[in-house]
Order: structure tokens, then C-alpha cells, then sequence
């Protein structure tokens, strides 16, 4: 019997685990926004394709080509923020934490 008393490690925090990985929310968060990244960028292609197609088969009509131009610039123009998006996660990864996958793939540990 210890009579001062013992001081145990905390093994089951909710949301960690031992090899500080983050479990819960964190992770559920992180695969929502993988998630919708996948979905934006197949929305993208999917919207260039059909705007490729529209753009082909609008037989010199100027208001179907001008239709067409649009959706193709609109399309190129969320792939550029969705690209944007991770060098700005990178970029302010690498200043706050000198890591470029640190606010994409959160951990508790520090990366050696």
C-alpha cells in the first residue's frame, strides 16, 4: 500500500489514442471534407464534360456556345479553388506548424 498515493496515466481520453492519433470528431470531420472535395471535383469534370459536349453540338449557335463557354469557365474556376484550398492548408501549415499536412491530417504527436 502506497500511502502517499499513485498518479496513473490517462490511457482512454475520448477522441485519442495512444499513438496520438485523433479518433472522433476530428476524424469525422476530416473524412466529410475529404469527402466533399472527391464530390466537388468529380461535379467539376462532370461539368466540363457535359459544357464539352453542349460546346460540340451547338452548331455555330452563338448563345449555346456562350452557354457552354460559361459553364467550362465556371467549372475551371471551382477546381482552382478546391486546388487553392489545400496549398492554403499547406501554406499555413508549414508557418504555424512546419508542417504541410498539419491542418489537413491533424495528430497530437510532433512530427520529427
Amino acid at each position: 500500500m502506497d500511502p502517499i498515493g499513485k498518479v496513473n496515466p490517462i490511457v482512454n481520453v475520448p477522441g485519442i489514442t495512444t499513438s496520438g492519433q485523433l479518433t472522433g470528431i476530428i476524424l469525422l470531420l476530416n473524412a466529410v471534407l475529404r469527402l466533399i472535395f472527391i464530390i466537388a471535383g468529380l461535379f467539376a469534370f462532370f461539368n466540363i464534360l457535359m459544357a464539352g459536349i453542349s460546346f460540340i453540338s451547338a452548331g455555330g449557335d452563338p448563345k449555346k456556345v456562350q452557354h457552354a463557354w460559361e459553364k467550362i469557365w465556371q467549372s475551371f474556376l471551382g477546381l482552382v479553388i478546391i486546388v487553392t484550398s489545400f496549398i492554403l492548408a499547406a501554406v499555413i501549415g508549414i508557418i504555424l506548424f512546419k508542417d504541410p499536412s498539419a491542418l489537413l491530417n491533424p495528430r497530437l504527436t510532433p512530427v520529427k
